[in-house]
């Protein structure tokens, strides 16, 4: 097999990896945290929005632009910020508390694949 073609088959892995394990794990985490049935219309469309920031902070790692995570939580977190100050004005939100908790989860997991991925490219070099 070529060094070509084992780079392209570890990147693949790990953005594979990152999106489809990521998202298992963060369900994982947020029903432990918040048993039960999530409330509907509470964070729409966070399972998408997870798998694509994932792809994007795994892929800024391997491509050595770590800066990127930066851009990602900032645009989520700015896109987010209305529905979550809507949801509860005067007091804590669950929401809020769910958004953190999935996001970090979410980050830790496509960091450590990030990571991982570019100590394999690294064997293939």
């Amino acid at each position: 097999m070529s060094s070509t073609t084992a780079t392209v088959l570890i990147v693949l892995a790990v953005l594979a990896a990152s999106v489809l394990v990521g998202r298992v794990l963060v369900w994982a985490v947020l029903s432990r945290v918040e048993p039960g049935p999530a409330v509907p219309g509470v964070l729409r469309g966070g399972a998408w929005i997870g798998m694509l920031e994932r792809l994007a902070i795994t892929g800024s790692v391997l491509v050595n632009f770590p800066e990127a995570v930066a851009v990602v939580l900032a645009v989520k977190g700015l896109g987010r910020y209305p529905e979550l100050r809507e949801a509860h004005p005067d007091r804590r939100s669950p929401a809020a508390e769910r958004f953190i908790i999935g996001t970090l989860a979410s980050y830790s997991w496509a960091g450590l694949c990030g990571v991982v991925g570019m100590l394999l490219l690294g064997t293939v070099s």
